[in-house]
């Protein structure tokens, strides 16, 4: 017999570290709002270390455990200390890596050049690719262990305007689901988010009225989420209720992708 709760404690936190990227604003702030409430302790990092410091004293304000973290996801030897500030944190382990970081350079094909396609590249799949890598020398092996990679609709059904980011989420599927396949062996669940919501990253797109209608049109629960109605899905993959699921892509997006 197992001897997970079967209660909702199932989804608790308790006792584990976070390093959350991306976590100044929009689903990466509230993704790592919710960790904490679920009892973990949080590294918020992200490129702007104001906006890191303010949501870790958002954190700390409401009782729950963060520090914040400078980081450029694109730079391997910051990402190194990131997982290790996150490992101490939780006393020299780190539970769970978040790879939300990300940036966006839109432009049609003929007219985008090759530094904004590999900027974005660069910070999306390099980026999940350094903090994962750094992660590695923390992460448990006794199925805590969690690595929840960011994707996109764009990444599952392509876009217009933005094949960079397509490309990049794209690839983010495709390691997740190989790093799903390398590091079972170990215990380590590798997951994906797709989510969609009203973010600074989707507000080129909701401030074009015509382009804002089309989306729209797409989704079928016809509206745009919240980032505090994303992050459920991530406390979901990061706890124990998730322990048996790896190598899957989590669409939370109103159906978009159906």
């Amino acid at each position: 017999m197992s001897d997970l709760p079967t209660s909702l404690n199932v989804f608790a936190l308790t006792g584990r570290s976070a390093l959350i990227t991306g976590a100044g604003g929009g689903v990466g702030e509230a993704v790592a709002v919710a960790f904490a409430a679920a009892g973990a302790a949080v590294l918020v990092t992200d490129i702007d270390k104001d906006a890191a410091t303010r949501v870790s004293e958002k954190i700390t304000t409401s009782g729950g455990t963060a520090e914040p973290f400078a980081l450029d996801v694109c730079n391997g030897d910051n990402a190194r200390d990131a997982a290790a500030a996150a490992a101490r944190l939780g006393n020299g382990t780190l539970n769970i890596v978040v790879n939300n970081a990300g940036v966006i350079a839109p432009a049609m094909f003929p007219d985008m050049d090759e530094s904004k396609f590999r900027k974005v590249l660069d910070t999306h799949l390099m980026g999940s690719y350094h903090c994962s890598h750094a992660a590695l020398d923390y992460l448990p092996e006794d199925g805590t262990g969690r690595i929840i990679n960011v994707t996109s609709a764009a990444g599952l059904t392509g876009t217009i305007g933005q094949a960079n980011y397509g490309a990049a989420k794209a690839a983010i599927v495709g390691l997740t689901m190989s790093l799903a396949r390398e590091l079972a062996k170990k215990s380590i669940t590798v997951n994906a988010v797709a989510p969609l919501a009203a973010t600074a990253m989707t507000a080129n797109i909701r401030s074009n009225e015509k382009l804002a209608a089309k989306t729209l049109a797409r989704i079928p629960l016809g509206r745009w989420a919240y980032p505090e109605e994303i992050a459920p899905s991530f406390v979901f993959l990061a706890s124990d209720a998730a322990a048996y699921i790896t190598g899957q892509v989590l669409p939370v997006d109103g159906g978009t992708v159906i």
